[in-house]
């Protein structure tokens, strides 16, 4: 109870507009930029890779590397996808509106949308700070926003979270939900009357000077450039992006070239499209370490950071703003597997603090390799299973042998089984978070690729003794004459 009278007496007081001043540390040397990322690449096999790096309201770096998934060289035009990094710009679009006296964030989301209507009353409780916060007690555990039906638009997202429950009371706890930022973006499309995309790019976009970004509903929005990969084994293999519904929550395509001038715009320099103070209010940790669209915490140096990553199943992103030093770092990569955007980020957090900066693991590629390198050898111990099961079954073939052997083929199903229900072990894990199939295949393609060809040998193996085991009348053996 003093815990919580506490956190209202900070949320009361008043917010000092915070702009943050570059320090006189030594500008980043973009060659060193280079060289984190190309040993990043070579390390991981990530195929492609954009980065911004900004000092106060100065670029200090924007490049591309590598290819993208239809094999043209990413620049620092290339559109990617950013991912969750896209709810910093949701946040902002609604603190546009608090700026112009249109919302209030502690008010209830209904008075602005009523169309948002949840079958849990207390739904009718939940304010547009706690969307933002992620603690308004929605939850993958009670809307399956990935694993549903397909969604299209931001009104269609909204209209199908009526039948669905809250998993807490709004406000009393916090946990990571895309539908609370997909809410707030339709909040912004009603009382704009323009579309999403229409107003970040008439709003945000347009005055920061981002030419290229815009949002995307679906997978199927992302440009030629925004095919991404899996990684296996260092080996990039270009991909589609599973199916899923996320303006709002993680539609945004950007460029390296725009994201830059977003840095800039969030350390509190150049064109400002939000109050001084409404930027503060984004940056202050509210719910736990999350921030409004942000999360906060401390580099391994300890100075303040504000950051948030994104991560698709082709594509990561990942975002970091480090006030003492009024640094911006921006990274996309268009791989989820081996490495992501924010490994990259963290050494280029170290590498503007003036650290070595976290070399590469290769971990990801020897797990790939050992996963990969147990297909041949069950392939073998099945072709010679199959050769052994008549003898097999001669010795299991009476009655008293009958359930031993039965008992002894039950564990062959166990590989069938897992890959069948693999999506409802990965969301247990997950600690509920919703997840399809094809998403758990392309959170872990080697563990996937030798499950399914242990399920198939087992399968074969299984099916050949079982029909080896049918082919006599149980019992026959026991009828035959003595010799």
């Amino acid at each position: 109870m003093l815990i919580r009278i506490l956190s209202l007496i900070l949320v009361a007081l008043p917010v000092s507009p915070t702009r943050y001043e570059p320090t006189t540390r030594p500008p980043i040397d973009p060659a060193a930029i280079d060289t984190v990322v190309r040993e990043y690449r070579d390390a991981t096999g990530i195929p492609g890779v954009a980065v911004a790096v900004t000092h106060g309201g100065t670029v200090v770096h924007v490049a591309g590397y590598g290819r993208t998934g239809n094999g043209e060289s990413v620049t620092d035009r290339t559109v990617l996808a950013v991912a969750s990094v896209s709810k910093s710009i949701t946040a902002l679009a609604v603190m546009q509106l608090v700026d112009a006296g249109r919302v209030r964030l502690d008010e209830p989301v209904g008075a602005y949308l009523p169309e948002f209507v949840m079958a849990d009353a207390r739904a009718a409780r939940i304010t547009v700070r706690q969307l933002l916060n992620h603690t308004s007690g929605m939850s993958d555990t009670t809307y399956r926003s990935f694993s549903g039906p397909r969604l299209h638009t931001l009104q269609e997202a909204v209209a199908s979270m009526r039948s669905a429950g809250l998993a807490a009371d709004p406000g009393s706890r916090y946990e990571y939900h895309n539908p609370n930022y997909q809410v707030a973006a339709r909040l912004v499309e009603v009382l704009s009357g323009m579309s999403f995309d229409s107003y970040l790019r008439a709003r945000v976009f347009g005055p920061l000077g981002m030419a290229d970004s815009r949002t995307g509903n679906t997978s199927n929005d992302l440009p030629a450039s925004g095919r991404g990969h899996l990684v296996i084994a260092g080996q990039a293999i270009a991909v589609p992006e599973p199916p899923a519904f996320g303006n709002g929550s993680g539609g945004v395509l950007s460029t390296a070239h725009d994201v830059a001038r977003w840095l800039i715009a969030q350390n509190g320099q150049g064109t400002m499209v939000v109050s001084a103070a409404a930027l503060a209010e984004m940056h202050r940790a509210q719910a736990g370490s999350y921030a409004l669209g942000w999360n906060t915490g401390r580099t391994r140096g300890g100075a303040p950071l504000i950051d948030h990553d994104g991560t698709m199943l082709t594509f990561t992103a990942y975002q970091a703003l480090l006030p003492a030093t009024g640094h911006g770092i921006a990274v996309m990569a268009n791989t989820r597997t081996g490495a992501t955007a924010s490994d990259i980020g963290y050494a280029l957090v170290d590498l503007v603090e003036g650290r070595p900066p976290t070399p590469p693991s290769r971990s990801a590629m020897w797990v790939d390799l050992v996963m990969l390198g147990l297909i041949p050898p069950a392939i073998v111990l099945t072709v010679r299973g199959v050769r052994r099961s008549r003898r097999w079954a001669d010795r299991h073939r009476t009655r008293r042998r009958l359930l031993i052997a039965v008992m002894r083929l039950a564990p062959y199903s166990l590989p069938i089984l897992l890959l069948a229900t693999l999506d409802r072990v990965a969301s247990f894990l997950y600690r509920g978070r919703d997840i399809t199939w094809l998403q758990t295949a392309y959170l872990v393609p080697s563990f996937v690729l030798l499950l399914a060809a242990l399920a198939t040998t087992c399968g074969v193996l299984l099916t050949t003794r079982l029909w080896r085991l049918t082919r006599h009348r149980p019992g026959a053996a026991d009828a035959a004459p003595c010799r």
